[in-house]
């Protein structure tokens, strides 16, 4: 058991931090090692990237701001991979430009928290978001969960396309087209009409989807709205994260 009550994933899930900041990569890797996670260290995107491709890691904590290769470029390589196409990719970064954002949700990112990311926030992230792949891996059917990757056909056009287990090709992604519906709503603060911003579809699966609205007050902050249970609550900068369960 690790100490959120969990059982372990493997015996030794090991987690690549990718981070310029000495200080913070000294902190997210005494807190995993705590937790029970072998981890492996990059200073820069280079170092990361080929860490990842060579010996590709359970989960992947960086900062968007990487020498060499950003996180931007990082996460892009690292989606179009097949090894690393479902690698869950945690962004802990003292970037707070929206645009910026953004771009790295839509690079392929899974989660996104502003700094200072408090330690028990970082690892609760972590976990669950391995939590996610495992349970992913399990769903699958047993011949295809054994096989490391799905069978290549020949397309239309001539080149090969590769056949995506259903679980994998169910995405997670921000658009500002979601498949239901944002409502109208008020701020519960000030009494204002939020202002829509944008959506993140996401989800274990097809069958397990989830969809969270987001919207801006201009006095009050940002606000997330949960489709599922119909709850509306405020997201603190200092703590936003891009999918919350």
């Amino acid at each position: 058991m690790n100490p959120n009550g969990h059982a372990a994933i493997s015996a030794d899930p090991r987690i690549l931090i990718a981070d310029p900041d000495e200080d913070n990569r000294a902190l997210y890797h005494e807190v995993l090692r705590a937790a029970g996670y072998a981890v492996t260290e990059a200073s820069d995107g280079r170092t990361a990237l080929a860490e990842a491709l060579t010996r590709p890691p359970a989960l992947l904590l960086m900062e968007l701001r990487l020498p060499l290769v950003d996180g931007y470029g990082l996460c892009e390589v690292l989606r179009r991979d097949p090894e690393t196409r479902s690698l869950p990719i945690l962004v802990v970064t003292a970037e707070t430009r929206e645009r910026e954002l953004r771009r790295i949700r839509e690079a392929g990112a899974n989660a996104v928290l502003i700094k200072p990311g408090m330690p028990d926030v970082v690892l609760r992230e972590v976990e669950r978001w391995l939590f996610d792949a495992r349970d992913a891996r399990q769903s699958l059917p047993e011949e295809t969960a054994a096989t490391p990757c799905a069978p290549v056909s020949a397309g239309t056009d001539g080149r090969s396309s590769r056949r995506t287990p259903s679980v994998k090709a169910h995405s997670r992604f921000v658009t500002t087209k979601p498949p239901l519906t944002p409502p109208t709503l008020m701020c519960p603060s000030c009494d204002r009409a939020l202002a829509y911003e944008e959506s993140y579809v996401g989800g274990v699966s097809q069958q397990h989807a989830e969809q969270w609205d987001y919207y801006d007050c201009s006095v009050c902050g940002t606000f997330q709205y949960r489709q599922r249970t119909r709850k509306l609550r405020r997201v603190h900068e200092t703590m936003r994260i891009t999918d919350v369960s």
